[in-house]
């Protein structure tokens, strides 16, 4: 159990000079993770923070923690080691989109099916920032970059939907300039026992400014997010007046006050739901059909793979005859069940 101390967010900025550009999102999830961890109540010494290359990976140098600036996509796999070795530690991987789901997709699918009782705090812009504004695993199809003159041909990855599909107990996702709604996700990320993973739509002012304007312009953001809160119907808009209901297995915008409907109609959200299906939907809606979803979408504790090696160790010593190196060596080297 970790030990509960009264910190503040300052607690946490480190003496470092904090080098993205004026106008990057990265601020923004900066100072919402610097009250998260204040939040957490958990000390600085049993924090560790884990990135691998790109602009969000700078995070270790802007943290009054333990932490590690790794390689390449390889974040998940060092902060694995990292949590395996003491379990104690609140484990946390900052990541890009590119570097999560390019060359560090095999670590992120992984890290997330094995369970592994650690954080991941995905910061998604559609875009390379740090190699200039080459296209990413999540660009949409069409986009115009360095590296795509004439528009990207490949459809993107979705956060969610890969997360979901590498048996992810744990999504949420959040926008950059959000600082409320990331924190109290980040809250519940650490409270969650398993890999949890938390998607921020991140703006890049330099090379994909406004990627996300189309939903985060306040003329009408209200009608283009859905904010979930758990046990509470799906009701969006300007005037509260829209929400989302199952019809023939598939979700449905509706207007209340149309065709009769009502709230008792509209659907409840509930992240703690063992099926993944709706969770799946909810993660997938995109403008302009549906409005995109934020907040905590899955949030279903399983054992973790601590657990299951806790106790496959435990039984191998219940059971076996050997007890120690020397049993083994005795042996021949050769388990005696």
């Amino acid at each position: 159990m970790n030990e509960q101390v009264t910190l503040q967010p300052k607690d946490f900025k480190s003496d470092q000079e904090v080098r993205w550009c004026a106008g990057c999102g990265d601020h923004a999830v900066l100072s919402a993770v610097h009250r998260a961890m204040a939040q957490t109540g958990i000390p600085r010494e049993k924090i560790a923070l884990i990135s691998g290359i790109g602009c969000s990976s700078r995070f270790p140098y802007y943290m009054n923690t333990y932490a590690f600036h790794g390689i390449h996509g390889r974040a998940p796999a060092i902060a694995s080691g990292v949590k395996m070795a003491n379990p104690d530690l609140s484990v946390w991987v900052i990541t890009g989109d590119g570097d999560a789901l390019a060359i560090g997709g095999n670590h992120f699918i992984h890290v997330i099916r094995r369970n592994i009782n650690l954080n991941i705090i995905l910061l998604n812009n559609q875009i390379y920032g740090l190699t200039k504004g080459q296209y990413s695993p999540t660009s949409f199809q069409g986009q115009i970059s360095k590296t795509s003159p004439f528009g990207t041909i490949e459809p993107p990855f979705h956060p969610g939907e890969l997360t979901l599909g590498a048996q992810g107990n744990f999504f949420a996702r959040s926008l950059d300039y959000n600082v409320k709604l990331t924190t109290d996700i980040l809250v519940e990320a650490a409270k969650f026992q398993g890999t949890s993973v938390v998607e921020v739509l991140q703006n890049c002012v330099i090379y994909n400014d406004n990627a996300y304007g189309y939903i985060n312009d306040k003329a009408y953001k209200e009608d283009r997010q859905l904010i979930l809160e758990q046990g509470k119907p799906m009701i969006f808009g300007k005037n509260n007046d829209k929400g989302i209901i199952m019809e023939d297995m598939q979700l449905k915008v509706v207007k209340l006050g149309e065709n009769g409907i009502t709230e008792k109609n509209i659907l409840i959200h509930d992240a703690k739901a063992q099926s993944p299906l709706i969770h799946w939907m909810l993660a997938k809606m995109n403008f302009p059909e549906f409005p995109v979803a934020f907040g905590v979408i899955r949030a279903v504790e399983e054992d973790t793979y601590s657990l299951k090696m806790k106790r496959q160790i435990e039984y191998i010593q219940k059971n076996s005859k050997i007890k120690n190196v020397d049993d083994l060596l005795r042996s021949g080297n050769t388990w005696e069940v």
